[in-house]
């Protein structure tokens, strides 16, 4: 009798692996499918998004992301993962600052008037964002700046109106910024009224993009933490692509732009974003 319970116990077992196991792995592969899909159509995916979509733990979210990772389909990043690596370059935040100084001062302009006195905001370490810290220190507008740019924090030193907060982290001398996993914990401990940033590029399919993956990280974490995000887009961007996804253009709250033809506008504004030209746009 012992012997022929265990012979069923052990068919039963069986027979339980090959249901359940051989299924296993095609839900295994179609839900990391399905995470792929997600990761085109947003250019990010988080841990706690494939939870509550697929029903998994933790471990396994990571696991997915991580077989992803692997196979060149995603970048991980802490906490997610991003879409890899587009072809671009870096420029040093001097050369930025370069680079269409006209068009920057006309969306620093344009920034400003949206900003109200007693505000807390977020400025990015971009280059567009440092002529509108400039503004804000020239004008004595009173605010709450949170920032990760060197330069901007340099700049806003000597405005006694404005309070400003420094993101620390690892620096990293080509921007002139604080990136890495302090910098994402600095950044999470604050709650902003507004986020101003701006980007390497944007793709065509909507995805803001910046050319270094610790770049991107610290942008999506202020993003989060803001009630309301503007980007600071000139017609450069749109030819340029950064390597690493930021998010979607559509999870900012308003797109600023100067020098785009009538045709990219409707075409950001068909990605799901709120368009508004300068007064020398559109």
């Amino acid at each position: 009798m012992g012997e022929t319970n265990g012979r069923l116990r052990s068919a039963a077992v069986t027979a339980t692996a090959l249901a359940g196991g051989g299924r296993s792995p095609l839900l295994s592969e179609e839900r990391r499918r399905l995470i792929a899909e997600q990761l085109q159509a947003a250019g990010a995916v988080t841990i706690t998004e494939v939870q509550a979509r697929f029903g998994v733990s933790p471990m396994t979210a990571r696991r997915d992301l991580t077989v992803l990772a692997e196979r060149g389909v995603a970048r991980r990043t802490h906490g997610g993962a991003v879409l890899p690596s587009l072809a671009a370059t870096e420029n040093s935040f001097a050369q930025r600052l370069r680079d269409a100084p006209e068009a920057k001062t006309r969306l620093a302009e344009a920034a400003f008037a949206l900003l109200t006195p007693g505000e807390t905001v977020f400025l990015d370490a971009s280059s567009t964002t440092y002529f509108l810290a400039r503004l804000i220190a020239q004008r004595a507008l009173p605010l709450r700046v949170i920032t990760n740019s060197l330069p901007v924090l340099q700049e806003l030193s000597g405005a006694e109106q404005a309070e400003v907060i420094a993101i620390g982290g690892t620096f990293r001398r080509l921007t002139c910024s604080y990136v890495g996993p302090a910098a994402v914990r600095a950044a999470r401990d604050h709650f902003a009224d507004r986020l101003l940033m701006s980007i390497t590029g944007i793709t065509a399919t909507g995805v803001m993009t910046d050319a270094d993956v610790l770049e991107a990280e610290i942008k999506r974490t202020m993003l989060a933490q803001a009630e309301q995000s503007v980007l600071l887009l000139d017609d450069s961007k749109l030819s340029a692509r950064g390597r690493q996804a930021v998010a979607p253009v559509a999870r900012v709250s308003l797109v600023l732009v100067d020098g785009l033809a009538r045709t990219d506008a409707a075409r950001l504004s068909d990605l799901g974003a709120l368009v508004l030209g300068t007064r020398q746009s559109l």
